[in-house]
């Protein structure tokens, strides 16, 4: 057993295996409820490949871009006592994230989701194994990492409230999935406890029941619930960030070929920011590393092949456009 008091960075959510179904028929049409793809009901339906990749998932992909980045990284998950968790363990291993933390669960699945490839664009068939989440001896690592988790899980982010509690010389980092943007004011504590909290325009709009609000308003509403920064991503725009009572926009990094697919893009985004604090960087240099990660993720398929060693993004960054610069907004400004 390693050395729980050395880790640099431990995530913590479900983990996946994703097969991703490219497919090569059917077609995408819009819809009152937007973009739908559209396959003929009872044909059998053709596709070109499938790609299986086990150990995902929006902390297990956060996991692999830390240990990545060269950080002494682990995860706290849960997967099945079968064949598929196995091979999450093995590609754990593979990629240097420590499995002390991994819970097999008897008489459970582990995840498998599938992800119907049309695209760059993808739909993602999903179901959460209602496992049972604890918090084991982890010591007290420099960064935790908290992404999504199934339904049925509220009871356990109180558990981690708790370890915060106990443990304040822990950084926290929080994604939050669906389910977690769906509690509400109900985990409000833990926001409370949150070092950096990321996620995108439309889930801080509906979060905050702020939907058309401009970015300055948007980053003071997650302020107000806790967190001691906060970062917004907003597509083609960017990022946002509210540090240290400023507001700041960074770009996305100048893509190198067109996108081959988007999963994982906001996994690399704020992980790579989140192993850069970790290293000691301020959170005005991490951000600039962040989006290279995310530009090089979607040159590939799923959401790890593409994350990068931290040579690779100085390189990067040493190269940009000089239009790839953090700027300073004023409060007075909209980003629309």
């Amino acid at each position: 057993m390693e050395n729980k008091t050395e880790f640099d960075f431990i995530s913590i959510g479900d983990t996946v295996i994703d097969a991703f179904i490219k497919l090569s028929e059917g077609h995408i049409q819009e819809s009152a409820h937007g973009s739908e793809i559209c396959l003929p009901y009872g044909a059998k339906i053709p596709f070109d490949d499938v790609y299986i990749l086990p150990a995902v998932g929006n902390s297990a992909n956060a996991a692999v871009s830390a240990a990545r980045l060269s950080l002494k990284t682990g995860i706290i998950t849960s997967i099945g006592n079968d064949t598929y968790g196995q091979d999450c363990i093995t590609q754990f291993t593979k990629d240097n994230v420590a499995t002390d933390f991994i819970r097999k669960e008897d008489g459970k699945k582990t995840n498998y989701h599938y992800v119907l490839w049309k695209g760059v664009d993808r739909t993602i068939l999903i179901k959460h194994e209602e496992f049972t989440p604890s918090i084991p001896e982890i010591g007290s690592p420099k960064w935790m990492y908290l992404s999504s988790l199934g339904k049925h899980t509220l009871p356990f982010h109180f558990d981690i409230i708790a370890y915060l509690d106990s443990h304040p010389e822990v950084n926290f980092a929080f994604q939050p999935g669906t389910f977690q943007l769906a509690y509400g004011h109900e985990i409000v504590d833990l926001y409370k406890k949150t070092t950096v909290v990321c996620m995108n325009k439309e889930e801080a709009e509906g979060l905050l029941d702020m939907e058309g609000a401009d970015m300055i308003k948007l980053l003071d509403g997650l302020e107000a619930f806790g967190p001691k920064t906060v970062i917004i991503t907003d597509g083609h725009q960017g990022s946002y960030m509210k540090y240290e009572n400023s507001y700041f926009n960074m770009p996305i990094y100048p893509d190198i070929a067109a996108p081959y697919e988007r999963t994982g893009a906001g996994d690399a985004f704020f992980s790579t920011f989140v192993a850069y604090m970790a290293k000691g960087f301020d959170a005005t240099e991490a951000i600039k590393r962040a989006p290279i990660n995310s530009m090089n993720v979607v040159q590939h398929i799923g959401a790890q092949e593409g994350l990068m060693s931290e040579e690779k993004i100085e390189e990067y960054l040493k190269n940009a456009p000089e239009s790839y610069k953090l700027t300073i907004l004023e409060p007075s400004i909209k980003a629309d």
